[in-house]
C-alpha cells in the first residue's frame, strides 16, 4: 500500500475493455494520462516475455513523446515512474497499479492504490470472463469500478458501481 495513503480511503478500478486497438496502442495513453496525474505506475503482467515485448514498444511509441519506465529486478526499481513486472509487490510505491493479460490483481491492491486499470482484450472471450470475475472481485472489495468500452470508436463509461453496491 502506497505509504501515507489513509486505510479509510478507497481506491477506484477502470476497466477497459480493448476492441478497437491493441494493448501496445492503448498502454501508452493510459500511462501518459497517470504520468500527468502525478502517479507513479504498475504494470502488471503474468508472463515475463510479453513484458519484455511491451517494453520494447513502449521505447518505440509513441513517436512525439517519452514515457520513462523501466522493468522490475534492477538497482533503480524504487525511482522507476513506470515499472513493467509480473510480480505482486509494488516496488516503486507506485499510486497506480495496471494489469494487463489477465494478471491477478487482489482486494488489497485494489483498496491500496488510487486507481487500478485491468486492460483486457474484448475479442478474446477468455479474458472478458476473467474480467468479469474481477469485476465482481471489485464489488466485493467495497470500491468503485469503472466500466470502460471504445466500441463507439471512442472511449464511453458503460458502467459503474459505487461501493455502496457492493
Amino acid at each position: 500500500m502506497k505509504e501515507g495513503k489513509d486505510d479509510a480511503s478507497q481506491g477506484e478500478v477502470f476497466f477497459y475493455h480493448l476492441t478497437r486497438s491493441p494493448l501496445e496502442a492503448a498502454l501508452p495513453m493510459l500511462l501518459e494520462r497517470s504520468l500527468q496525474a502525478g502517479w507513479r505506475v504498475c504494470v502488471r503482467g503474468p508472463n515475463a516475455a510479453r513484458l519484455n515485448w511491451l517494453d520494447e514498444r513502449l521505447w518505440l511509441f509513441p513517436e512525439d513523446s517519452f514515457l520513462p519506465h523501466g522493468q522490475a529486478g534492477g538497482p533503480q526499481d524504487a525511482l522507476q515512474p513506470i515499472l513493467l513486472t509480473n510480480a505482486t509487490d509494488n516496488p516503486n510505491d507506485a499510486e497506480a497499479l495496471m494489469v494487463i493479460d489477465g494478471a491477478e490483481i487482489s482486494a488489497e491492491d485494489m483498496r491500496g492504490h488510487t486507481r487500478v486499470f485491468v486492460v483486457f482484450d474484448g475479442n478474446d472471450p477468455d479474458a472478458v470472463a476473467h474480467a468479469r470475475t474481477q469485476w465482481m472481485a471489485a464489488k466485493t472489495a467495497g470500491v468503485t469500478a469503472k466500466y470502460w468500452s471504445q466500441e463507439s470508436g471512442r472511449w464511453e463509461m458503460k458502467a459503474s458501481t459505487a461501493p455502496e453496491d457492493a
